[in-house]
């Protein structure tokens, strides 16, 4: 589809750097600035789908620009200026080399460890007698690697330390703010009658030695979120709460077949399932930010933001 930012390929003043990830294209400008693109691409069971989503990327920035916004007063953040809806522009820092993940529930990975008969992850202590989707009486801290390729994997406190992969004192101040962050983030996807089952954040160090937030947060790319109404009725009840998060989407790729294995062959992607999918992340943008989503003009998208890329640069 010609209306959606499957990828970039800008050749920008300064341009020390680039980085294609799954979604997003990173541009670093004399060594010290970030432009990254929130492409429309769409990943699952790590595998980039072959067609974009149109209005994805312009969700994904927009959300976590608001939440930053909304943090800032917490934790320093990278981010410096949004010169177009797909695009955040900030500091450049060294990412410490570990992702801080923070579960509020049992779901997800934890709950299929938990399942398989272990009662500790990344080093933490899990109760017994617990079932999938319950509330923890604590948030739990799970940290992981931050894999250069292939898959993050779990790691404990312990061994980040003993490894000295962030050091002590360093670490103690991530899990500060992963909590702090959290709570505000719990707070406001309770006001809107969400809860913020886990998320993850990732930190690093501008030229200052300052620990800053980095990346994306709050998005439904990072996070999971269950509708707070019929929560406790359908644990009660042994059902699975009603999910705000891209599931839907590994979902349908599922009952078509594939879930990323040898020899699996991604199901086709029309432009009547490419919109409704759409349809969808624009209602997860509303519901999250409690905003009405604004479509951007997508008939010359790259040019677009490429345009206003160059604007902010003076260039």
């Amino acid at each position: 589809m010609t209306n959606t930012i499957k990828g970039t390929n800008f050749n920008l003043p300064g341009q020390t750097k680039f980085y294609k990830g799954k979604v997003r294209d990173v541009y670093t400008i004399n060594d010290e600035t970030l432009v990254m693109v929130a492409s429309d691409r769409i990943s699952a069971f790590d595998y980039v789908l072959p067609e974009g989503i149109p209005y994805k990327g312009q969700v994904l920035s927009q959300i976590a620009a608001k939440f930053l916004d909304a943090t800032s007063d917490i934790v320093p953040n990278w981010m410096e200026s949004t010169p177009d809806p797909s695009v955040t522009i900030g500091k450049k820092c060294d990412p410490f080399m570990v992702e801080m993940v923070i579960r509020g529930y049992l779901t997800g990975h934890a709950w299929r460890e938990y399942r398989s008969g272990k009662r500790i992850i990344c080093g933490v202590p899990m109760p017994e007698g617990m079932v999938e989707n319950q509330k923890f009486e604590n948030p739990l801290i799970t940290p992981t690697t931050k894999a250069e390729v292939g898959h993050d994997e779990d790691i404990s406190r312990e061994e980040i330390l003993s490894q000295g992969i962030v050091s002590e004192r360093d670490y103690i101040q991530l899990e500060e703010y992963t909590r702090a962050l959290f709570q505000r983030g719990t707070n406001i996807a309770a006001e809107k009658g969400l809860i913020l089952v886990d998320t993850k954040y990732e930190f690093g160090k501008d030229k200052n030695g300052v620990i800053t937030l980095i990346d994306e947060i709050h998005t439904p790319d990072s996070s999971r979120y269950f509708y707070a109404e019929g929560y406790e009725e359908k644990i009660t009840n042994g059902d699975s709460p009603k999910q705000l998060s891209k599931e839907f989407v590994r979902q349908w790729l599922i009952e078509n077949g594939f879930q990323g294995k040898d020899g699996e062959t991604i199901p086709e992607m029309n432009e009547e399932y490419c919109n409704s999918v759409s349809e969808r992340y624009i209602e997860l943008f509303e519901y999250i930010t409690g905003d009405k989503f604004v479509k951007e003009d997508v008939s010359d998208v790259i040019n677009r933001v490429e345009r206003n890329i160059l604007n902010y640069l003076g260039a």
